[in-house]
């Protein structure tokens, strides 16, 4: 199209995707024209505005690197991964609930054994865990693989503690023959999301809390079932009502019990008060 405006140009540029090879690829498309159009129509977006964003997108992936992911963190504080979650993740409303991922899950994590000790001798609250996993009619489901994670009394994962040379605080473990799995770590604690890159620059400007409440991640995956990525958040952590990437659900809000010095589960004796925390999880049935 020759000659267009400030009308006519959203649908020159959607004429151009009539001959894309993929249809859902031109659907796609045309949809991220019209929308992005009409934002710059609705703001009345300026020359300068323009160059601040595309500089600022700029930096973005200059931040991006194998153990960066600058545009993932824009995801998530914008509230598009969680929109995306929600949207693939529609289950029956007894099934445990989705959540995201976050950046440090590793496939190179040990497999332990029930009640196994995955703290790697990092110092911290002793945390008891004793998860069920279930399908839809609270039925056991054994030999579910279970991913767990979570950061350690600082707010810091193990790839970040300095001199950390082994992994610690995540661990591969099976449900047995009950559904049940076990382990004992520590107990994690808030922590903020990066805030010396370009995403800390956008929560500066908006007034936005960087702080993320504890929690620890999960992931299960059995056959016959959906893939299950979630995290359990204690119910007194001070940061439930702010956490910048959206990712609390009322669902997953739980008790962190604390305890007194004693006797804890599994006949492991703690000298100092320790946490407990149980938590069902439902898997939903596979729909492919």
């Amino acid at each position: 199209m020759r000659d267009p405006n400030s009308e006519t140009i959203t649908n020159a540029v959607i004429a151009t995707l009539d001959g894309a090879k993929d249809p859902r690829t031109a659907e796609i498309l045309e949809a991220l024209v019209r929308h992005a159009h009409a934002f710059v129509r609705e703001v009345g977006l300026t020359e300068e505005e323009w160059a601040t964003g595309i500089d600022f997108l700029t930096r973005t992936g200059h931040l991006c690197t194998p153990t960066r992911q600058e545009f993932i963190l824009l995801s998530d504080v914008l509230g598009v991964t969680m929109l995306v979650d929600a949207l693939n993740h529609q289950r029956e409303s007894v099934a445990t609930e989705n959540s995201v991922i976050g950046p440090y899950f590793r496939e190179d994590r040990p497999e332990h054994s029930h009640a196994a000790d995955i703290s790697g001798g990092l110092t911290g609250t002793p945390l008891f865990f004793e998860g069920l996993v279930t399908d839809h009619k609270r039925e056991p489901v054994a030999d579910a693989a279970v991913d767990v994670w979570h950061s350690d009394a600082d707010g810091h994962y193990d790839v970040d503690v300095p001199g950390l040379q082994e992994t610690a605080m995540r661990a591969l473990l099976r449900s047995d023959g009950e559904g049940g799995f076990a382990f004992r770590s520590i107990r994690p604690a808030s922590y903020p999301i990066p805030g010396d890159g370009t995403v800390g620059e956008l929560m500066r400007v908006a007034d936005r809390s960087l702080m993320r409440p504890a929690h620890v991640h999960v992931v299960i995956d059995a056959p016959g079932f959906q893939r299950v990525t979630t995290m359990l958040f204690p119910s007194d952590d001070l940061y439930l009502e702010q956490d910048p990437v959206f990712g609390v659900k009322d669902s997953l809000v739980v008790d962190f019990a604390s305890h007194e010095a004693g006797t804890g589960p599994y006949s492991d004796r703690t000298d100092q008060p320790y946490t407990l925390l149980r938590h069902t999880f439902v898997l939903a049935p596979d729909q492919g």
